[in-house]
């Protein structure tokens, strides 16, 4: 399983940025799909996660009313639109993904199994 990340840059503050990511290589039907981010010196963080169906979307406090996570399974893409940026958002992003899910939230590292290898979102102010 392959995921593959993209659409990160530098922005303003108060500008928008949406990433992608793109699972290829599976072999099960279903998966849990989240984002998180690194900032520098900092540990890994969850942002985002998101159901098979979407119907199901949890965010971190930090991003709630501002970042929406969505994904096209036709596509096999999830995204991260992100709006209303700040300087404390700048982060390296990863995506991840998991078959072994249930019906609550995955907030840990270790709830995902696939991780991409990450994009680099730069605000400033």
């Amino acid at each position: 399983v392959q995921l593959q990340a993209s659409g990160g840059g530098s922005v303003q503050a108060g500008g928008s940025l949406r990433l992608s990511c793109v699972v290829s290589g599976r072999t099960f039907n279903y998966y849990f799909a989240g984002w998180f981010r690194q900032a520098p010196g900092k540990e890994r963080e969850f942002v985002a996660g998101i159901g098979w169906v979407g119907a199901f979307r949890d965010y971190a406090d930090s991003v709630k009313g501002r970042f929406t996570i969505s994904r096209d399974n036709a596509k096999d893409t999830v995204y991260l639109q992100m709006n209303s940026l700040k300087p404390e958002d700048t982060a390296v992003y990863y995506c991840a993904a998991t078959e072994n899910f249930g019906e609550g939230a995955l907030q840990r590292e270790g709830d995902y199994d696939y991780w991409g290898q990450g994009t680099l979102v730069t605000v400033s102010s």
